[in-house]
């Protein structure tokens, strides 16, 4: 099954990135089933016409077009089931810096004491499409019909103007969800970063540098995502890859210790003997 990227795949040849915020118009008139969506932006999905089944990691929700959606970035599968007419939607895509920016302007408008009281974050926001929505739909559709296209200018008001609508409308809970988005994009680029360097030669504290950390931060952020101490964690995971390649043969301890943070291959024996109870010279003799 093909990959939808959106919102790339919706303006075809004509999508540049330089935009933080964009509009498209989104039809089908036949039935489209469990299609793997690659969604790069947050966006608001405004159903218009039919309905929406959406398969995320951890949840399924299922909206018609008395409802709305607001999407966080990330992969999920979606089923299109056609109304009277079509299936239509109208998508309003919007970046993590429109949020932050955002959340600068009016963030005075929440406790932040009651981030203590989320739930596990949610990869969507469900909205009631009531008469204001209804209303800002319109509007959209109005300005985008005449040329197909809607300034910046115009558009970060309008961003502006559900966003403050709903902070209004759903209160603290709107807000956490926004501060959940960010938090999981803050969350997503620290694993990147360990996954990246789980097998080099780095050492915890050059770790920590590149995630623009200090030590202590860095420790307590690992601790909390992991469940473990970075140390032990680092270890643990490059003492199992080394063991690999030694019981393949793929190379030999005076050749690996090195590249898997070990200042010496003394070090690196003890803390594998101590590991898994035999030494790694040993172990290629089995």
């Amino acid at each position: 099954m093909d990959i939808t990227n959106l919102p790339e795949d919706l303006f075809e040849n004509n999508y540049t990135d330089t935009s933080d915020l964009q509009i498209a118009n989104y039809e089908a008139y036949k039935l489209v089933s469990k299609n793997k969506i690659n969604l790069n932006k947050n966006v608001f999905s405004f159903l218009l016409d039919g309905q929406k089944d959406i398969h995320f990691s951890n949840d399924i929700v299922s909206i018609d077009d008395t409802q709305s959606l607001l999407l966080a970035s990330g992969n999920f599968l979606t089923t299109e089931i056609v109304g009277a007419n079509s299936y239509s939607c109208l998508l309003f895509f919007f970046s993590q810096k429109n949020i932050n920016d955002f959340l600068l302007k009016y963030g005075h408008l929440f406790n932040p004491n009651d981030l203590n009281k989320s739930a596990a974050s949610s990869p969507y926001f469900l909205m009631e499409k009531d008469n204001f929505i209804i209303h800002f739909i319109n509007s959209i559709q109005q300005i985008y019909g005449l040329n197909q296209t809607i300034s910046q200018k115009i558009l970060e008001l309008k961003f502006e103007e559900i966003m403050l609508y709903l902070a209004d409308k759903y209160g603290q809970s709107f807000f956490v969800y926004l501060h959940s988005l960010l938090i999981n994009e803050r969350e997503l680029s620290f694993k990147m970063v360990i996954e990246k360097n789980l097998y080099t030669s780095l050492n915890i504290d050059e770790v920590a540098f590149l995630c623009n950390m200090s030590l202590s931060t860095f420790k307590r952020k690992f601790l909390q995502l992991y469940q473990e101490s970075p140390g032990k964690w680092f270890q643990l995971k490059r003492l199992n890859k080394a063991k690999k390649l030694l019981l393949n043969n793929e190379a030999t301890p005076s050749e690996i210790y090195m590249d898997f943070g070990y200042d010496s291959l003394s070090n690196f024996s003890t803390a594998f003997k101590n590991e898994f109870g035999y030494s790694p010279k040993n172990m290629m003799k089995t």
